[in-house]
């Protein structure tokens, strides 16, 4: 028995190994996964092929006009990519299968075609690549069609929402015959140098869209977003990850208002801790129409009592709510809590904010695991555009505005300690 060599990037080898229902791998540009994938699905046609079996390796995508929009020429060019595997196939224009026939490949576009895909016959193996935008519908749909005893289902994907239906099935799942990773352009031993060219470029000139690309983040930075590149700087840092909490100081807790009522604004609180020349920002509150003894629940249910935190209320903290007459200032001092107003700054409030967050970035540290909501809407938060004037309005005020306001205003009041200064350097030496 011969004993062929099938090069993987380590991160992959697990996916591969024993049994699944599902195999998948998700992640940036440059990782390799859908060429390993590609040349796996023809590996296990080899193998059916010399046990004699008979069936279809079907590739899929949500979106396939035509051959040209398919896996094809991804599969063709990794077979061709193994010397020893190409001549057990024939690859013509529009086809490939394995050379007996009994093992085809079949390409279709789930958005069209996911009905006919039922009646295909003996599906050994369905590989879904591009499969962010798959639907719901869709899976329920084609998971059904497996129907070998030893059917799989790969998936490879570009992570882009939180929400889409790829990333709660597969990401999310915690079934043991799920094996998905995630792998980027760091986990290939064969990165190509002109990609790491385009990954510096992208690193410089489309912050906004570099983790998304290159680390497989969510899409959650947009083009013109004010802090795109300071996100992105703070994530290749490492200043985004386990952040505790300094137990001998005082918590803070920066409030963007919002309203009581079905269409009042977002309330918002961060809670950050001024250590040193460090501003480290452990969690993010965001609730919609809410009292505000709901928002004290919060803070007392997470360890953010009266005697460990101080809150902090843009000006408008003092202003009656219209429907329970009480100003949050009045409310949290109430509550027990030492609270600050920061006086109105006037004309351009916003755009100092901004300027003042800008500074500080650098200095700023985040626990990852509970500010992921604000982070994302820093990663929003951008610039109004008048198109036909091609100028800029000010910031938009949208879902991402309550957040970055409270961030703002955290950097406003955050005051980087003075340096200590020897005194006997200053000293006048009375000379004899």
């Amino acid at each position: 028995m011969q004993t062929a060599r099938v090069e993987l990037p380590p991160k992959l080898i697990p996916v591969f190994s024993g049994e699944a229902d599902v195999r998948g791998a998700y992640g940036g540009r440059g990782s390799g996964k859908t060429r390993s994938f590609a040349k796996m699905t023809a590996v296990r046609a080899y193998i059916w092929e010399m046990a004699g079996r008979e069936g279809i390796i079907l590739c899929g995508r949500q979106f396939m006009n035509s051959l040209e929009d398919s896996s094809l020429e991804e599969v063709k060019a990794a077979i061709r990519s193994e010397p020893w595997l190409e001549p057990h196939f024939d690859i013509g224009e529009k086809y490939i299968r394995t050379a007996s026939g009994r093992i085809s490949y079949s390409f279709s576009g789930l958005d069209r075609n996911v009905d006919s895909i039922k009646s295909k016959s003996r599906i050994l193996l369905c590989w879904v690549d591009e499969a962010e935008p798959v639907t719901d519908a869709a899976w329920t749909k084609l998971i059904p069609t497996l129907r070998e005893d030893d059917s799989e289902l790969w998936v490879t994907w570009n992570p882009e929402s939180r929400k889409s239906a790829t990333h709660k099935r597969f990401r999310l799942g915690t079934d043991p015959r799920y094996k998905v990773v995630e792998i980027n352009y760091q986990d290939n031993p064969r990165f190509p140098a002109v990609l790491e060219r385009q990954r510096q470029r992208d690193f410089i000139e489309r912050p906004h869209q570099y983790a998304h690309i290159w680390d497989g983040d969510f899409v959650t930075v947009i083009e013109g977003a004010y802090f795109a590149e300071a996100l992105n700087k703070a994530k290749f840092d490492g200043r985004i990850g386990r952040v505790p909490p300094d137990p001998l100081m005082t918590y803070r807790a920066f409030v963007d208002i919002g309203g009581t009522g079905r269409l009042a604004d977002n309330f918002v609180m961060w809670i950050a801790q001024f250590v040193g020349k460090e501003i480290r920002v452990l969690d993010h509150y965001e609730a919609q129409g809410q009292d505000a003894a709901t928002h004290v629940h919060w803070l007392r249910s997470r360890g953010y009592t009266p005697d460990r935190c101080q809150i902090w209320l843009p000006h408008d903290g003092e202003k009656q709510d219209s429907v329970f007459d009480a100003s949050y200032q009045g409310y949290f001092r109430k509550a027990d809590y030492r609270v600050t107003v920061i006086p109105n700054q006037g004309k351009g409030a916003a755009k100092k904010r901004i300027e003042a967050a800008r500074q500080h970035f650098p200095a700023i540290w985040f626990h990852e695991a509970t500010t992921q909501g604000g982070r994302d809407a820093l990663g929003w938060y951008h610039e109004k555009k008048d198109d036909h004037r091609d100028i800029g309005l000010g910031p938009e005020h949208d879902w991402s505005s309550h957040s970055a306001d409270a961030f703002g205003l955290m950097c406003v009041a955050y005051t980087p300690p003075k340096p200590k200064t020897d005194d006997w350097k200053f000293k006048a030496i009375k000379v004899a």
